[in-house]
């Protein structure tokens, strides 16, 4: 018994014929009529208004090449990838793989992409990854103002990127970026105790400021930047430090500066960082230290005092000798000498006196 079965195609419609599950081919628009006595005939039938065909045995339909004709049939290899417009409006990004999209009521425009190039650049790049689709297979970066970022592919660097938006291929090698801030930092290194050449324990504080100048050589060269320099100021600053009394490093602070900085800043020329300045901002002394300090200070200083009243006690009789060798050689000088003494003693007191040939001392006869 023969059994009799038909299949409707309308004008919009396409019909995947089958027959023991093996494809025949497309079948147009009318209606079919085909014998099928054991059941082994089936016909899909598939609107074109949807352009993208899903379908179980799309990888047969792709090989078979009966779509052609009707369809743009795509079979994207591992590192390709596919921008999609339909009517003129950008649909989606396919990844690698098999794709039909039907044509007949659409347009269709398609564009090849390499995927090997990691970043993906393109003139509406903002319009991509809008889309619905992007997020699987595209990756954003977003580089911030004062940043650089640095890319490398399964170790290998690709390129630096100056601030803005990116996109990156997913699925092409292990891609990894690195955000360095390319701005001046000041770096605190603080709370470090050391001691001095003669045995003295203090705590130094110090600020390092710098600049990140070649992105590329601090992520290759250095776990972390500013790690790295913390590290690199400590031990300057054990070395230096501790070469030097206390009385030397309290006086001079500023020198101390300045060979810390040239030792730190030709290391971190290495991995790519400028110092910009390094100070030394705290020296704190332990309790007994400071107290100890402040008495010899305060002993200079009281000898300091002692010596400059000396001197100036020896000044004085200095110059009481030289005027008492002047008044014997002149006498006229004795003379103006007591009438300064007169003058003086005459403003604040009754003074009654009787002068003579000779000096006043020797006729004072009453002074009330």
């Amino acid at each position: 018994m023969f059994i009799i079965g038909q299949t409707k195609v309308r004008s919009y419609e396409k019909g995947l014929y089958f027959r023991d599950r093996e494809f025949q081919g497309v079948l147009g628009t009318g209606r079919h009529w085909f014998v099928d006595p054991l059941g082994k005939v089936r016909v899909d039938v598939v609107s074109q208004r949807d352009p993208w065909l899903a379908h179980a045995d799309l990888d047969v339909l792709v090989k078979s090449g009966a779509l052609k004709d009707d369809a743009v049939v795509l079979d994207l290899k591992d590192y390709e990838r596919a921008l999609v417009w339909i009517d003129g409006r950008f649909c989606r990004v396919l990844d690698t793989g098999q794709h039909v999209i039907w044509s007949k009521f659409h347009t269709v425009a398609v564009e090849i992409v390499d995927a090997r190039a990691v970043l993906f650049d393109h003139k509406d790049l903002n319009v991509i990854l809008k889309s619905a689709d992007s997020a699987k297979t595209l990756n954003v970066i977003t580089v911030e103002e004062g940043y650089e970022g640095v890319l490398f592919r399964d170790g290998a660097f690709v390129k630096t990127l100056a601030p803005g938006q990116y996109a990156a291929w997913m699925r092409v090698g292990k891609v990894k970026l690195y955000h360095l801030d390319m701005r001046e930092t000041v770096l605190d290194v603080g709370g470090q105790e050391i001691m001095t050449a003669d045995k003295v324990t203090l705590r130094v504080n110090a600020l390092v400021t710098y600049r990140v100048m070649d992105s590329r050589k601090s992520v290759e060269k250095v776990n972390d930047v500013s790690q790295a320099l913390y590290r690199e100021a400590q031990l300057a600053l054990r070395a230096v430090v501790g070469t030097r009394e206390i009385d030397a490093l309290l006086a001079d602070k500023n020198a101390v500066a300045a060979e810390l900085e040239k030792i730190v800043g030709h290391r971190a020329e290495e991995f790519g960082i400028r110092v910009i300045g390094l100070g030394i901002r705290d020296i704190i002394l332990p309790g007994e230290m400071k107290t100890l300090l402040n008495k010899v200070i305060e002993a200079r200083k009281a000898a300091e005092a002692n010596l400059i009243a000396r001197r100036e006690e020896t000044s004085a009789m200095r110059s009481q000798m030289n005027t008492a060798r002047l008044m014997q050689e002149i006498p006229s000088l004795m003379r103006l000498r007591e009438l300064e003494v007169l003058e003086r003693v005459a403003g604040t007191s009754q003074l009654k006196v009787i002068l003579g040939e000779k000096g006043l001392a020797e006729r004072l006869t009453t002074l009330i």
